[in-house]
């Protein structure tokens, strides 16, 4: 499946890059981004041990409403397990969207999480396919693993469900609400899932973002610590400020 997404979004970026680009502009975009913050939280949990990461990708959007993209990021949390090899994450996804009422918009997508190399058993490689509603500024999505999820054993139909806002206050000052809570399947599913929130602030500067987020969940302190190679204790999940810097071009 990775592969196959892999090869889908290589051939249709090739095929905009053809196209003229009066017909490219009317038709489609072409989008990338790239980011450093303080520390990669990803569903409440750091994926960099609470260090900084740098991170950078890139969206195609065709006109029609289908769309794929890209994005990658680094980590520690794969190389602090023992035999663990893995120094990146790449997110490798497509999608369909479409407003299928007055101001109610769906988003259906699959979504490969891929981590080169990782050599963890089960693999940390996770696909899951996505749902989403959007009314105004408020979005509730699903998210259903159809892998095992994130080198969890048995953990396959794992599932995430996510309820998130993005307010405009004044002089384009952005404020997004988030809450969500990971179900993790299998024999550590008690210890696994756990509730997350977030609220972001945040400006767009021609293209230049930073923000600052309220990051936390009620994860178990015992399960999300880092791998014994980190030689350290330290709660993955912990509440913190974190803060990012990100260019859209």
């Amino acid at each position: 499946m990775k592969s196959m997404t892999a090869a889908l979004i290589c051939s249709t970026l090739a095929l905009a890059a053809a196209l003229p680009a009066q017909a490219q502009e009317a038709s489609s975009t072409l989008s990338f981004n790239a980011s450093l913050t303080s520390d990669y939280r990803y569903r409440g949990i750091s994926q960099s041990r609470l260090k900084p990461a740098l991170q950078g990708g890139l969206d195609y959007a065709h006109a029609s409403g289908f769309y794929l993209g890209a994005w990658g990021s680094t980590i520690k949390w794969i190389k602090d397990i023992p035999g663990g090899d893995a120094g990146y994450e790449l997110d490798l996804y497509g999608g369909y969207k479409t407003e299928i009422s007055k101001g109610l918009t769906l988003d259906l997508g699959l979504l490969s999480y891929v981590y080169p190399s990782n050599k963890l058993n089960p693999s940390a490689n996770t696909t899951e396919l996505y749902a989403a509603l959007s009314y105004g500024p408020v979005t509730a999505k699903y998210s259903h693993a159809v892998t095992n999820t994130f080198g969890n054993a048995d953990s396959k139909n794992s599932g995430y469900l996510d309820l998130s806002a993005s307010f405009e206050l004044a002089d384009g000052w952005m404020l997004a609400p988030h809450l969500g809570h990971q179900k993790i399947k299998g024999p550590v599913g008690g210890a696994a899932s756990y509730t997350d929130y977030s609220l972001t602030l945040s400006k767009d500067f021609s293209g230049l973002v930073p923000s600052v987020a309220l990051v936390g969940t009620d994860a178990d302190k015992g399960f999300y610590v880092p791998g014994t190679n980190a030689n350290s204790s330290k709660f993955l999940g912990k509440s913190a400020l974190v803060v990012a810097l990100k260019y859209n071009f």
